[in-house]
């Protein structure tokens, strides 16, 4: 009966119930995760703008310009710079490719060859590829020409029809 002194009562034992706060728990999860920042992966696509006056563009290629070809048929490589084309082995095995730009970026950095107006080395590259040439190839000599150091890495758009 009410409050008696000894024994052992028979009542009710207090239980916390923890469905709800699994709930709660569960929720705060998902918001967690949805807020938290991801991390940012960088490729930055950068597409040049229209000229705003066609007859008075005069444009001089630059002679540090690195031209990196891909043939159509013999999947071979070739290096195109001071007017001269290289070959670089094939997009099966570019080590050549690597070498001979990692060594080039080095007689840059050596000599001081920097862009126009700024204090970074020279070491843009031009992959040049017909559309016949398979997406993973290209793929390869891109990643070959970032082993050897180069940035940025550009697309040639011209005569692609080759």
């Amino acid at each position: 009966m009410g409050m008696s002194g000894g024994g052992i009562s028979e009542g009710a034992v207090p239980r916390i119930n923890v469905t709800p706060l699994i709930d709660v728990l569960l929720v705060l999860l998902i918001i967690f995760m949805i807020i938290s920042p991801v991390k940012p992966s960088k490729f930055e696509a950068k597409v040049p703008a229209e000229p705003k006056d066609q007859q008075q563009l005069n444009v001089q290629a630059n002679p540090l310009t690195l031209i990196v070809g891909i043939n159509k048929d013999t999947k071979a490589v070739s290096l195109l710079f001071e007017s001269a084309n290289v070959p670089a082995g094939d997009v099966n095995d570019l080590t050549a490719l690597t070498a001979k730009l990692t060594e080039i970026f080095k007689t840059r950095t050596d000599n001081g060859v920097f862009r126009e107006n700024t204090n970074v080395i020279e070491k843009t590259i031009f992959i040049k590829s017909p559309t016949s040439v398979r997406y993973g190839d290209v793929v390869k000599v891109i990643d070959a020409a970032k082993m050897a150091g180069a940035e940025p890495i550009g697309l040639q758009i011209d005569d692609l029809t080759e």
